[in-house]
């Protein structure tokens, strides 16, 4: 398996409550993130979502999808947001919010490894590019969230 850690910044011109409850919200994420396919609800959880499980499947740059399961680990509202991720990906994301001066500064943090053979035998030679498509489907979040909250969002790091 291949291990990967991405990290995404976003300046977004919204106040942190609005800005949660979009990423939390992620059954609707296919309404306005481009990248996103389908979200399906597998597991509800608790009555905050703490433990329910969703099954991600996303689009690409490149021409391959994903899909994975993705349960979630910890809220801490409005700031924290991880879960555990395991199909075709396997491992951990991590959505960070802090409110900041009229904006909220989202930070998300993605390790993974891959599980699909033909990613982890192109590895040694494709992680630019697979780099790559994982900055365009969030630059397609950006985007999207920034329509849906009327907010300029801008890519600090990506």
């Amino acid at each position: 398996m291949a291990d990967y850690q991405f990290v995404t910044i976003w300046r977004v011109e919204a106040a942190i409550e609005d800005v949660w409850d979009a990423i939390y919200d992620s059954l609707k994420w296919p309404q306005w993130w481009q990248s996103v396919a389908k979200v399906t609800e597998i597991e509800a959880g608790d009555e905050n979502g703490l433990g329910s499980v969703r099954r991600y499947e996303w689009t690409t740059r490149l021409p391959y999808t994903l899909a994975f399961d993705m349960r979630v680990t910890r809220i801490e509202r409005p700031n924290i947001l991880e879960g555990e991720a395991f199909g075709e990906l396997t491992g951990t994301g991590l959505w960070e919010f802090t409110a900041d001066d009229g904006h909220t500064m989202v930070k998300y943090t993605w390790r993974v490894r891959t599980t699909k053979t033909w990613m982890n035998i192109l590895a040694p030679i494709a992680r630019p590019v697979f780099a790559w498509n994982h900055n365009a489907v969030m630059q397609d979040g950006a985007v999207g969230l920034a329509k849906i909250l009327d907010a300029d969002v801008e890519v600090i790091e990506a």
